[in-house]
């Protein structure tokens, strides 16, 4: 036997007339079935969702989110899976069951709290910014699954998901009655990423104060015969993915007769077609879902696109075939926490040692520990030169780098002021020799014993935290190219305003290494390269941390697919 809750409303089988909640009203029948870990939302969202099925799952003493993906995959009276979750009991196989379900039915999600730092203190900049609720949103979208922000965004997704087919692309027309709400709209699609493409001369007949390009305004006047003509008539442009009606009542023919020609106009229709009627939220016709507002239905939209574009993609990306020496990494890790139990920052011949294993290259490093070993380091490595403290994590924030120092007598000079400020932090020092030009970018990782692994590309140098861009992935890594292409600085590798190109493919190619190197170690609980200097011709990391630490081991394969 098997429990839902405790703690809950109930649960709701609409084809089987099975109504056993303590629900004020009676669930009306329809293709969403729906998880609710709150009964007060789970209520609220039953009096706007029709629905194949409800479940109130409350505390989750034992059936949960996942149990239920499972089931719904292969139930026939549901087309669209939502959920409102409050807590993930096991977020690493929700991702594999809604990554496998998510290929037939949209798994759409509402996750509450968003805030939090998370149980654990952490140092880096990756970890810092990694928080549990980015852990989230890189793990939905590594699984095709809808993330939303509120349960009205839930609801208006789900009604188009619920009753319209997948948009087969980006090309929107916008049809209408209004210009002001259409080019709202338009604009909508814009920053969307949707395009809105000029029509065909000669795909519609309307009267002469009509504007026929995109959005097509057929004015105040146009009657609801002449908005359906001109619905049927991009329905069949093959210049066009979906049709977006935008009408404003009770201009023309009114309310009720324009949604009775929309639904005329499109009930053979291949193509999706939704609607803005201003002010009134609903169905038409129980398929057509119709919007109070152009922003809301154009927001709906793109997220129906970007799910069907991750639909049509491979099942499983191809990650790239890099060669690394895994047995090896496993020795160093182990070693290190055999001397530390409790977990430790690796010292900076070990980090070297780990990231040679996957092929990450750092920059020449030479230890010193005072100012005369520093200036034969200095004179070794060849002037100008680099000194870094070893102990601080977040260097430059304590005086801890000291760039471009062109001289033995400086490189002295510089270490007995460093130890001076630092004292007992500093821990030794490193001297590497001073790199000109490139891209600073920052690469990382951390692991969460919930989440798993993530990792990070973003801007790098001392502005990495101020400027937040960055880019997350669960790993392996199958589109690091993506990621690059995700932050605002990408302009930087490809040269901008004159400034040569950079090698953004050896970049790329570190990104996968670091997430290789992440999945295969989950005692590696946090990991920033900051700086990686990307130049014209490779990506070569400056400053490298490391952080072990205990965790429980992970599931074999065997017991993976078992689960």
């Amino acid at each position: 036997m098997r429990l839902v809750g405790p703690n809950c409303l109930g649960v709701v089988n609409t084809a089987a007339r099975l109504n056993a909640s303590f629900l004020p009203h009676r669930p009306v029948q329809g293709r969403v079935a729906l998880l609710s870990q709150s009964g007060a939302v789970g209520a609220a969202l039953l009096e706007r969702l029709d629905v194949s099925s409800f479940v109130s799952v409350g505390n989750k003493a034992d059936v949960s989110g996942n149990d239920l993906l499972e089931y719904w995959e292969d139930d026939p009276a549901t087309d669209v899976i939502a959920l409102y979750l409050e807590s993930f009991g096991n977020p690493r196989k929700f991702a594999r069951i809604a990554r496998r379900v998510g290929r037939s039915k949209p798994v759409l999600l509402v996750k509450s709290g968003r805030s939090g730092a998370g149980g654990r203190a952490v140092r880096s900049h990756t970890a810092a910014a990694a928080t549990p609720d980015v852990a989230v949103d890189a793990l939905t979208r590594a699984a095709g699954a809808i993330r939303l922000d509120s349960v009205n965004e839930l609801i208006d997704t789900a009604k188009l998901l619920a009753g319209q087919p997948l948009p087969e692309g980006r090309r929107v027309a916008i049809v209408g009655n209004s210009g002001g709400p259409q080019a709202m709209a338009a604009d909508a699609c814009e920053r969307s990423g949707l395009t809105v493409p000029e029509l065909p001369p000669g795909l519609l007949d309307a009267r002469a104060a009509a504007a026929l390009g995109n959005p097509v305004d057929l004015t105040a006047d146009a009657t609801a015969d002449e908005l359906g003509a001109a619905v049927e008539a991009l329905v069949a442009c093959p210049e066009v993915d979906v049709i977006l009606v935008v009408y404003t009542p009770p201009f023309g023919s009114g309310l009720d007769r324009t949604r009775q020609a929309i639904a005329e106009a499109a009930k053979t229709a291949g193509k999706t077609v939704l609607a803005c009627v201003v002010g009134h939220d609903g169905m038409i016709d129980g398929r057509i879902p119709s919007y109070a507002f152009p922003e809301q239905a154009v927001a709906a939209l793109a997220r129906a696109v970007r799910y069907a574009e991750w639909r049509r993609g491979p099942a499983e990306p191809a990650g790239a075939d890099v060669r690394v020496d895994g047995r090896a990494a496993r020795e160093i890790v182990e070693a290190e926490l055999a001397a530390s139990p409790e977990g430790c920052w690796l010292s900076p011949a070990a980090t070297a040692r780990l990231l040679a294993c996957y092929g990450v290259p750092l920059v020449e490093s030479l230890e010193v520990d005072g100012p005369d070993s520093a200036a034969e380091a200095a004179r070794r490595a060849g002037l100008p030169v680099v000194l870094k403290a070893v102990g601080p994590v977040h260097k430059s924030d304590v005086g801890g780098v000291r760039l471009d120092l062109r001289t033995e007598e400086q490189v002295r000079q510089a270490y007995g002021e460093m130890a001076a400020r630092l004292g007992a932090e500093m821990t030794g020092a490193i001297v590497q020799p001073m790199l000109q030009g490139g891209v600073e970018v920052i690469v990382g990782g951390v692991s969460y014993p919930a989440f798993g692994p993530l990792v990070m590309v973003g801007m790098g140098g001392v502005l990495a935290d101020l400027l937040a861009d960055r880019a997350f992935r669960v790993p392996p890594v199958t589109d690091a190219a993506g990621m690059i292409e995700e932050l605002r600085c990408a302009p930087l590798l490809h040269g901008y305003r004159g400034s040569p190109p950079v090698d953004a493919e050896a970049l790329a190619d570190r990104i996968t290494r670091i997430g290789r190197l992440l999945d295969d170690l989950p005692h590696v609980a946090e990991l920033d390269l900051n700086p990686v200097i990307v130049t014209a011709d490779d990506a070569v990391t400056v400053d490298a941390r490391i952080r072990v630490a205990p965790c429980e081991p992970p599931p074999s394969p065997l017991l993976r697919r078992l689960r």
